[in-house]
């Protein structure tokens, strides 16, 4: 096929409508010459390879020819008549990657007359093209791919789909810099209309591995030239790194994973229907942050709020936590009308525990002891249960060495139990067809956070997997697509006021500014 339009990227000056019409036309037949013409030899995947070629880089003529329309119908006169700025006679090109690559284009820049000078590009404001680079299209699919895999894998991926890619860097910028709209999209993200009757929420946490500040300094530092090293062949130079290092020799129990806690809040309803069950999940969204607790906690309150629970309601709200103290007091602040329960497979692993310092593994008298504590659960009897465990416990002497181990499971059981009673009707809420377990959320906690951001070798600066975290509840939610077009047009509203919009940034999100945004978000819900 001939050489098209496409090549005048490297040009100073647009080509006219008319020759992008007719280098169009001319492909279209010379396509439909090639895909009729016989070829000796040539199979089918060799044609469909061809093909994909040819019709990316008539995918990127159709762009340049709108992208020269629109140039050519730009009007400035509302600029012009304000006496305020003047236009530049000679267009300005640009190149600006889409989804079928890289396209050239040209607009004319408008010139302050103030003191300060500066201008923007009329044409780019009206198309909502910020400065990235990149059409909107590509940072949408570049960043949703990076939600779900690593940032070298998204490049793969997008790469085998379209023949380009933007670098790792690229897509780590937008990531960083998308993500900064997410926090404000949860906030005014708006009810469903289709909620239930009971208000579920279930808290838990999740450690990701962060890098310390020994390793950070290690990437920091300025790297050697490997083309002065004594050995050119990759093994043999590798081998003499390893050996002019020393390595600390790990502790026992010494993971190096360094972990950093994020705070998971899954929320959801459920709706009685007609046979007396509650029927569900409804309306669930994910949310997680590394942010201090208090400030998932207070976005729970006040999605709750939106969601026609406010801290007044007669409407039910059940609460399902670990046996973590602090935030079961936290939340009773925050939701004095709601009801709570222990995670019964929380209590279950104790149990379990228990048994194997009593019985031996695998054998009958193990699991018939602990099938018959587990049903003093389920019958609401554990009250009972504890007073059993304390007088099992006074059986073991405290001195004998033989006991001291039994003793201390035994005091870890009881110390847990005993002030979480309130928390164990496990009767009355299997009655009411209440969750008494907290799978969702431990569920969530494996496919949000763990799938994708506690992977071997990874390590995360919680600054920067911040804007990671949160995009990836918001696609994991189903609302990628709505949320980018929020955040879109939020950023041509900038345009539309002269604004200059880079989207992609290498500045992480500062977590102490979310403590103080939930401050000033909880002093006005409360006023």
């Amino acid at each position: 096929m001939q050489e098209n339009v496409l090549s005048t990227s490297t040009q100073d000056s647009p080509p006219s409508i008319q020759e992008l019409q007719n280098s169009i036309r001319t492909t279209c037949e010379e396509m439909i010459q090639y895909c009729t013409t016989e070829r000796d030899g040539e199979s089918f995947f060799q044609f469909e390879k061809a093909l994909r070629t040819l019709l990316s880089e008539l995918g990127c003529v159709f762009f340049q020819l709108f992208l020269l329309a629109a140039h050519e119908r730009q009007s400035y006169t509302q600029w012009l008549e304000s006496g305020l700025y003047y236009v530049k006679s000679t267009p300005v090109g640009r190149s600006l990657k889409t989804i079928y690559g890289e396209v050239r284009y040209w607009r004319c820049y408008v010139v302050s007359k103030g003191e300060q000078g500066g201008g923007f590009y009329p044409l780019d404001i009206v198309l909502g093209l910020t400065r990235d680079g990149f059409s909107p299209f590509v940072m949408s699919l570049a960043t949703k791919l990076a939600t779900r895999m690593s940032f070298g894998a998204s490049v793969v991926l997008f790469r085998c789909f379209y023949g380009w890619s933007p670098s790792t860097e690229a897509i780590e910028q937008l990531v960083l810099g998308i993500g900064r709209e997410a926090s404000a999209y949860m906030e005014v993200i708006a009810a469903p209309d289709d909620d239930g009757d009971v208000l579920v929420i279930e808290v838990d946490g999740k450690a990701t591995p962060s890098a310390t500040e020994e390793e950070l300094k290690k990437r920091r530092k300025r790297r050697k030239d490997k083309t002065n090293a004594k050995s050119c062949c990759k093994r043999h130079r590798g081998k003499q790194t390893r050996q002019s290092r020393t390595r600390k020799r790990r502790k026992k129990g010494d993971k190096r994973k360094n972990g950093r806690s994020t705070t998971i809040v899954v929320m959801y309803t459920l709706k009685r229907g007609p046979d007396g069950k509650l029927h569900g999940p409804l309306n669930k969204k994910v949310w997680a942050s590394y942010a201090p607790r208090k400030v998932m906690l207070g976005w729970a309150r006040r999605q709750a709020t939106k969601r026609g629970f406010p801290p007044d309601t007669s409407k039910r709200i059940h609460i399902a936590v670990d046996g973590e103290r602090c935030l079961r007091e936290r939340l009773s602040t925050l939701f004095p009308e709601a009801s709570f329960v222990l995670d019964i497979r929380h209590l279950e692993e104790y149990l379990w525990k228990l048994g194997r310092v009593l019985y031996p593994n695998d054998s009958k008298e193990l699991d018939t002891w602990v099938e018959k504590k587990r049903s003093l659960l389920y019958e609401g009897r554990a009250a009972e249960l504890l007073a059993e465990l304390k007088a099992l416990k006074n059986t073991f002497s405290a001195r004998a060495k033989r006991d001291a181990c039994k003793r201390e499971v035994l005091t870890t059981v009881i110390q847990y139990m005993e002030p979480r009673l309130d928390m164990m009707r496990y009767t009355r809420y299997i009655e009411e067809d209440l969750p008494i377990a907290t799978g969702i959320v431990e569920g969530a906690a494996r496919y949000v956070v763990g799938e994708r951001m506690d992977c071997s070798g990874m390590r995360w600066i919680p600054e920067r997997a911040e804007a990671l975290l949160q995009l990836r509840c918001i696609e994991l939610n189903g609302e990628w697509e709505q949320f980018f077009d929020w955040a879109y047009n939020r950023w041509i509203k900038k345009l539309r006021q002269t604004e200059r919009v880079l989207v992609r940034t290498n500045t992480p999100i500062d977590l102490s500014l979310l403590s103080q945004l939930y401050e000033s978000q909880e002093e006005s819900h409360v006023a």
